[in-house]
């Protein structure tokens, strides 16, 4: 217990460390330069209220030397304008695929990198009169109610599950969206992973051919046409529906957990072994207590900043590298603050591993940055190799 104990002090000297550290080097940026600089980004929509968030944090921390400007656009839109690079960096909840990294490294002579900045949780949201927030799903009634094999709200497979809520006989009526989404991204992937049905009939990405349904754009549009329409059923982020008030449901996982959705859950899903370039979905997550139906939100960047033509001297590309640094470490606490899971452990690591081979004209701006944030050197601090180093 004792050891246990000694450990989690550390961990709270570690974070109280790197957290002075990082503001330190900040606010050192913002007092070693005059220049006003503007790093502009675009996306998913899912996490726009805390980049949102984070900007304004961080245009404090700079003494207003720093303004973030996002735009919610949508995943889609976010990938399509990181290719074109008329933007930043990106944001989607969908990692980019290899034809489109091929193209990226044909036009710029580099990779792109996904770095996770959130978690992006998506919940089943309904309108069944009388009934509220925690009707239980499992994967089979999921996949039929979206494949059009349930049609009614008292159908015996659903009543199983929820053995004491009674549920009258109301049609369903299935909600999806009708713009590109890495939402929607999720939501499919989850289905085709659980269905090969689903997985051959429709698929999964950020658009899909639905098999039947009512589309509406972004989360509102989804979750307007569910409290509008009485006995449907469609899907939001977590943190919308509770910020709107809309019942929501649990899901059985893969070890057979009702799993009722949480940022602790969904954290929890994501607590497996990420490759280098985190490019991994883990719908359907194998941890015992994780929530199945999640997935990374990432930011999109170039490892040759000096070849994005949105980014035009290098003081802008070492600004863009400082905010990462920043989103992905110090950042993540206005994460539960505002509804969104924080990353894990894990994926920082990841992140700073990519971040160090960010570049400007052959330069390891990445690097240098890292060294300013005392991030990235073989985890000194968590090592013990030192224990506060002065940010000069």
């Amino acid at each position: 217990m004792r050891k246990k104990n000694s450990l989690c002090a550390l961990g709270v000297v570690i974070s109280i460390v790197i957290s002075f550290a990082l503001s330190a080097c900040v606010r050192k940026g913002s007092e070693s330069s005059e220049e006003r600089l503007n790093i502009i980004g675009a996306g998913a929509s899912f996490p726009a209220p805390l980049i949102t968030a984070m900007a304004d944090e961080y245009r404090t921390l700079t003494d207003k030397r720093i303004t973030v400007n996002y735009q919610s656009i949508g995943s889609g839109g976010g990938i399509r304008q990181f290719v074109e690079q008329t933007i930043m960096f990106g944001m989607s909840e969908a990692f980019l695929d290899d034809e489109v990294l091929a193209l990226i490294e044909e036009s710029t002579g580099g990779r792109a990198f996904n770095m996770p900045v959130t978690l992006a949780d998506v919940v089943p949201t309904y309108n069944i009169p009388g009934v509220g927030k925690g009707v239980v799903f499992n994967s089979e009634v999921l996949t039929n109610l979206f494949l059009g094999k349930i049609t009614n709200w008292d159908d015996p497979a659903i009543a199983e599950l929820n053995p004491g809520i009674n549920f009258r006989s109301m049609p369903v009526t299935i909600v999806h969206r009708s713009d590109g989404s890495g939402t929607t991204n999720i939501w499919t992937s989850y289905l085709s992973s659980v269905s090969q049905e689903w997985k051959t009939t429709v698929g999964s990405g950020t658009s899909v051919k639905w098999p039947l349904g009512v589309g509406g754009s972004g989360n509102e549009g989804v979750a307007g046409a569910v409290m509008n329409s009485p006995g449907a059923i469609g899907y939001n982020s977590l943190s919308y529906a509770i910020l709107n008030d809309m019942p929501y449901g649990s899901v059985i996982n893969s070890s057979g957990n009702i799993i009722e959705p949480s940022f602790e859950a969904t954290t929890e899903a994501a607590n497996i072994e990420l490759p280098a370039d985190t490019r991994v979905l883990f719908t359907n997550t194998p941890a015992a207590y994780g929530y199945p139906i999640a997935g990374f939100t990432w930011i999109m960047v170039h490892e040759n900043l000096d070849k994005n033509n949105a980014i035009k001297s290098r003081s802008e590309a070492i600004e863009v590298v400082r905010f990462l640094v920043w989103a992905i470490t110090e950042g993540q606490e206005l994460s539960e603050l505002l509804g969104y899971a924080r990353l894990p452990q894990t994926a920082v690591e990841k992140n700073i591993a990519m971040i160090a081979e960010i570049k400007w004209e052959g330069e390891k701006i990445g690097q240098q940055v890292l060294d300013e944030f005392q991030l990235g050197r073989d985890n000194e601090i968590a090592n013990g190799d030192t224990a506060v180093a002065s940010v000069e």
